[in-house]
């Protein structure tokens, strides 16, 4: 034996070889459990042993993850990354409860991420099945979804409460049914010297580590590792081993350097599977290659010729995409001839070929800061489908005969032609309702086309507004529920396309009034459609909150003196409403309190009628209709087509649509899915620019008010950006100590500040809900902020 292998077996045998040997065991021992069978879970599901759902990951602390319950009570808690076993937010598991002896006892304070509201804010929504095992629409799969959101409310003996504290189910992950996350992720390389790899790090951290070969790596990576500290890349999973904490994957793309809107835009994008692609020559060549293109003449003669007849758009001033139009004649009687007139997008779009394929599987459109990623090519999007004015256009259209108070007498669904003779952007529109005695010259408007008047079009929208506001009202007296969520709007520098301001945007009578518009169509078209097609009807229903965290919502509003209805949506609407008062801080109490009222609700969802069948969970909670579908806006939501594609076949103006209810629910699940991406992509688009509006204005002064209170952190509202953001204590210079307490659901805070000199007395200052605090936001660097809290009684931070 050599020396170097006596030296080996020395070391070997020696008491440090051997601890090395039991180390380099264990290193390999399993860090994660292996799956179960597929037929082990097929039977576990159907006993009722283990349980499917969705897998969501607190952003805030990753090591706490939740799967919805199977009852109506608090969600599943999967406590730390081995529980989750190599599953990532988002995706569609399956979970083997826990022995009661290891369920968690959690304070009210540790269970932020449990409510229905975290869903809405990071990831899709998708049904649980409860016999089938793969990805499919089969029909038990879908019923399934549903009758879980019309379980019983009976108390359920998993789930006590004491003293603010809550016993929740904790799970562990045993099977993956269908991988959602995209498995791509934004990120950063770090050199690991002697290693064959480089360590991934993505920047969301409820995604793992992921080792990088290095011959996947940039050439130079190695010799100048430095050179690429700040460079983003996106980073794709390829496999997790069950022995290490580490992902394996492989660099998908070099974006450039993190901090900047474009290259970080680019990975939220590939990290939420958006398809920012140009559209290939093959759908390409789906579309009209005679331009400038106009209406067949037979097309015409097919269709209610409109294009005689006052009407117009009213859209956002910087639209380029107008999918609808209204009208509004007085007829002789005093009653109103009223239009809803949408684009004809399936007429351009042909059920099954290549254009229309690209549109199912990108589903939406996605609108950012600064651009939007449109479903259709723009020729169809921003030219042949848009209502632009002082041109022929098809629509379908919905005329309904209307009492002034808004009440339908007659209702009529068509293929349309129509000619808009104005664009009008909303703050013309409102201009208009506001001054309804102001003779309106040609100059303060958009050019109007020679056969209407400026008198004629401001006629129309006055008497628009006023059936409107009877809508409106009427709807609410029926029951419907409005919680308003603010939206941050950016001015934008047109050579840079860098935010210069910020502001929240206003809704207005002119914003009402075409939503009551949009929103009476939708419906009527969902009557319409499931009265003709009840098999085939692609409906939205939005199911009821859950009880349990509403009743806990309710206990707290008291608490914080707010005594507010639950027991329907209009109740909770009209509760709401009187509860706001009319001093200078209502408007962030009602923020505070729609917060608040938010985190039960569940989402809104596409299904199809003859996959659900039960009637009873076509209902759509806010708006208190027992059907309603989305049929106003077919150029950027492909459900909308399908829905125009029915509505046409039941009106013996369109082919039969040629999908099985199964492959129509199947679309609908996708629908569900890439709409919830795409709003969160916008909200993470928002957040960006504002982060770069910090960076390059701040730091910014703000009052707050306070909307949460944790044991050692709170949240607020930053009322001037209306932005919410959470400050933590321990983070909080010259902050002495701090101390919790909670009586009953109301939490608080006391916070104790260093004394500004040896004279002074220490400050105390409390924190509970609609507190309201003085905040500064700062840049953390790169395009991240946080908020500051401000030394009381106007002191530095």
């Amino acid at each position: 034996m050599s020396s170097r292998n006596k030296e080996g077996a020395s070391q070997t045998n020696s008491p440090a070889g051997k601890r090395k040997n039991k180390v380099d065991q264990k290193s390999k021992k399993q860090v994660f459990e292996s799956y179960m069978t597929a037929e082990e879970v097929s039977r576990g599901l159907e006993r009722g042993e283990l349980y499917q759902g969705q897998l969501r990951i607190n952003p805030k602390k990753f090591t706490d993850a939740f799967i919805p319950s199977h009852d109506d009570t608090h969600d599943i808690y999967l406590e730390g990354i081995a529980a989750r076993n190599r599953a990532l937010n988002g995706d569609i598991v399956v979970v083997q409860i826990l022995p009661p002896e290891q369920w968690k006892v959690r304070s009210d304070t540790d269970t932020e991420g449990v409510s229905e509201s975290e869903i809405q804010k990071d990831h899709k929504r998708m049904a649980a099945q409860k016999n089938v095992v793969h990805h499919s629409c089969a029909t038990d799969e879908v019923v399934n979804r549903f009758q879980k959101i019309s379980l019983s409310d009976a108390e359920d003996p998993s789930t006590s409460r004491a003293n603010g504290e809550i016993t929740q189910k904790t799970a562990k992950v045993v099977y993956i049914i269908e991988k959602k996350h995209s498995r791509a992720v934004t990120g950063f390389l770090k050199f690991l010297p002697e290693k064959p790899f480089a360590l991934f790090s993505p920047m969301d951290h409820r995604v793992p580590r992921i080792n990088i070969p290095l011959t996947n790596c940039p050439a130079d990576f190695s010799l100048h590792p430095s050179s690429y500290a700040k460079v983003l890349f996106v980073c794709r999973i390829i496999d997790w081993p069950a022995d290490s904490n580490f992902a394996l994957g492989e660099l998908a793309k070099s974006l450039g350097e993190a901090g900047e809107i474009q290259p970080e835009t680019e990975g939220i994008l590939m990290e939420y599977d958006v398809d920012f692609s140009e559209f290939s020559d093959e759908v390409l060549g789906c579309l009209p290659t005679n331009l400038p293109w106009s209406i067949p003449p037979e097309e015409i003669r097919k269709r209610r010729d409109l294009r005689r007849e006052c009407i117009f758009t009213i859209d956002p001033a910087s639209a380029r995409d107008l999918d609808d139009a209204l009208s509004c004649k007085q007829l002789p009687d005093g009653n109103f001839e009223v239009g809803v007139h949408i684009a004809d997008v399936s007429y351009f779009v042909e059920e099954g070929n290549a254009l229309d394929a690209i549109a199912s599987q990108r589903a939406t459109s996605v609108y950012l800061v600064h651009m939007v990623i449109p479903m259709l090519p723009r020729l169809l999007c921003e030219e042949l489908c848009s209502l632009n004015p002082h041109t022929d256009r098809l629509t379908f259209s919905v005329i309904w005969k209307m009492s002034p108070d808004g009440k339908i007498l007659d209702e009529w669904f068509g293929r349309s032609v129509i000619c808009s003779c104005v664009k009008l952007s909303y703050d013309q529109a409102q201009s208009l309702i506001e001054a309804p005695e102001k003779i309106f010259s040609a100059e303060e408007l958009p050019t109007v086309d020679p056969l209407h008047t400026v008198d004629e079009i401001h006629q129309a929208i006055l008497n628009l507004h006023a059936i409107a506001q009877n809508l409106r009202a009427q709807r609410f007296i029926n029951g419907a529920l409005k919680l308003n969520q603010p939206k941050l709007c950016f001015t934008l520098n047109k050579e840079t396309m860098m935010p210069q301001g910020c502001s929240t945007d206003e809704h207005k009578d002119s914003n009402e009034l075409v939503e009551e518009f949009m929103l009476l169509a939708n419906m009527a078209t969902a009557n319409h459609v499931y009265q003709s097609f009840p098999d085939l009807a692609l409906l939205r229903c939005h199911p009821p909150p859950k009880t349990k965290l509403m009743e806990e919502v309710k206990e707290l509003c008291t608490q914080l003196g707010f005594d507010i209805d639950i027991s329907s949506a209009g109740a909770l609407n009209k509760s709401l409403n009187t509860l706001y008062g009319d001093d200078e801080f209502h408007a962030a109490r009602r923020d505070v309190l729609t917060n608040l009222c938010s985190r039960p609700m569940k989402i809104a969802l596409y299904f199809c009628a003859g996959i659900l069948k039960d009637t009873e969970l076509f209902k759509h909670y806010a708006l208190n209709v027992p059907f309603y579908t989305h049929f106003t806006s077919p150029i950027r939501r492909h459900a909308d087509i399908i829905v125009h594609r029915l509505l046409a076949s039941s009106l013996n103006c369109g082919p039969h649509l040629s999908l099985s209810a199964v492959e129509v629910g199947k679309q609908a699940s996708l629908c569900n899915d890439k709409k919830t991406a795409a709003k969160k992509v916008s909200e993470l688009s928002t957040d960006l620019f504002f982060g770069m509006f910090v960076k390059e204005c701040g730091p910014l002064d703000s009052m707050a008010i306070v909307m949460g209170v944790l044991d050692k952190a709170f949240d607020v509202i930053v009322w001037k950006f209306r932005v919410q953001k959470r400050i933590y204590c321990k983070f909080i210079a010259g902050l002495s100590s701090f101390h919790h307490r909670k009586v009953g659901k109301k939490s608080e805070l006391r916070l104790v500040w260093k004394p500004k000199d040896q004279e002074s007395p220490p400050i105390e200052q409390t924190i509970s809900y609609f507190s309201l605090v003085e905040v500064q936001l700062k840049s953390d660097g790169g395009l991240k902020y946080s908020a500051v809290l401000k030394r009381p009684e106007g002191g530095e931070p």
